[in-house]
């Protein structure tokens, strides 16, 4: 049951809650970094608190409140049941969303928090369900949680693009990376990646392992060389930003970016629902359309097969619409007052109201 199904894009003038999507690999601080941001908007001079869905059954301790808990909803247990409590959950997201729509004019945002097995939520059917769910009726972005002390590595560095690269097509929705843990490690040497192709092919060709035992590239090598010139592209229209979840540095940038995506959400995203909601229509009524076709193509065939039948085929006059309505008008029967036959009886509920009555003898 895909909640989003009959849902309508909302672009009124009536600012409504931003959703943040939080993704990214295990370990990149994502509970954490939701902790953060939760706390950020409640320290604010007017407190914004958001509303939490946690959808992370594998997480043994939650770091913040969440206002809708999949773990304590199906208790399923670590990893193993991460996939069943997503489709169970999806099944009733429908509700969630009623309980969202609920409180959507007393929150600034909601905060979605996503299992750290990245592939469940982005990839499963239920991700996609939920994603399309919420963005159909909130202006949404989605926070990709980069773990920047892991990503110095070139070839760790440019596997998380590429999975951020493709998260972000297959969402289509306004797209933050967010390289966590900079009290530990600056992101700088991030950003400088993504806008000098030539620092990353520096830092890759100094790497350890870059070059084979005869001193020739290896495969690796020269596929992250290639990939890095790909994703060139893609880094120009991606804003970056970088956060510590333990100290709180660059929370008012994340949200800055977050409030900048309302308008790539309104001018890019929406457009491209109302175009694919009316592709689907538009297939779907061919579709109806080359159904009559058909049926109208065999009714030709059976009539010039059987043209006497055919000659008797025909409409009911107004004369005969007219008599079958006051026939039908008669035997109309209001049958809510009193039971007509094959109408199920209470006997235990007519008891009580009569102890005195005189059941028949069977046969």
């Amino acid at each position: 049951m895909s909640a989003s199904s009959n849902s309508q894009p909302d672009i009124s003038s009536k600012r409504k809650p931003h959703v943040i999507i939080t993704i990214g690999m295990a370990g990149a601080g994502k509970s954490t970094f939701v902790q953060r941001i939760n706390s950020y908007l409640h320290s604010q001079n007017t407190p914004q608190p958001p509303y939490i869905l946690n959808l992370d059954p594998a997480v043994t301790h939650v770091p913040f409140e969440a206002n809708i808990d999949i773990g304590i909803l199906y208790n399923l247990g670590p990893n193993g049941g991460i996939l069943t409590a997503l489709n169970l959950f999806t099944t009733k997201f429908d509700q969630v969303m009623d309980l969202v729509e609920k409180r959507a004019e007393t929150v600034d945002h909601i905060i979605l928090d996503t299992p750290g097995q990245i592939e469940i939520f982005t990839w499963s059917a239920s991700g996609a369900i939920i994603t399309d769910a919420v963005a159909s009726s909130f202006p949404t972005v989605v926070a990709y949680i980069i773990d920047t002390p892991r990503t110095t590595a070139p070839a760790t560095f440019m596997s998380n693009m590429l999975y951020a690269c493709s998260v972000m097509y297959k969402t289509k929705l306004p797209f933050i990376l967010v390289f966590n843990k900079t009290d530990a490690q600056p992101h700088d040497f991030a950003l400088e990646w993504m806008q000098d192709f030539e620092s990353f092919q520096v830092a890759l060709a100094s790497h350890s392992g870059s070059r084979d035992s005869e001193g020739e590239p290896t495969y690796m090598n020269s596929l992250m060389n290639s990939m890095s010139l790909v994703l060139d592209e893609f880094y120009k229209h991606l804003k970056a930003v970088g956060v510590s979840s333990t100290t709180g540095a660059g929370i008012k940038e994340f949200f800055d970016a977050v409030e900048e995506s309302r308008e790539t959400y309104r001018t890019e995203y929406l457009p491209e629902l109302e175009r694919a909601r009316a592709a689907r229509e538009k297939s779907l009524q061919n579709v109806k359309q080359d159904s009559i076709n058909r049926l109208m193509k065999d009714l030709a065939v059976d009539r010039a097969a059987n043209p006497r039948a055919a000659a008797e085929d025909r409409w009911a006059s107004d004369e005969e619409d007219d008599d079958d309505d006051e026939e039908l008008e008669v035997n109309l029967i209001d049958r809510s007052e009193e039971p007509y036959p094959g109408q199920y009886i209470d006997i235990t509920h007519m008891r009580q109201q009569s102890e005195n009555i005189n059941w028949p003898n069977p046969g």
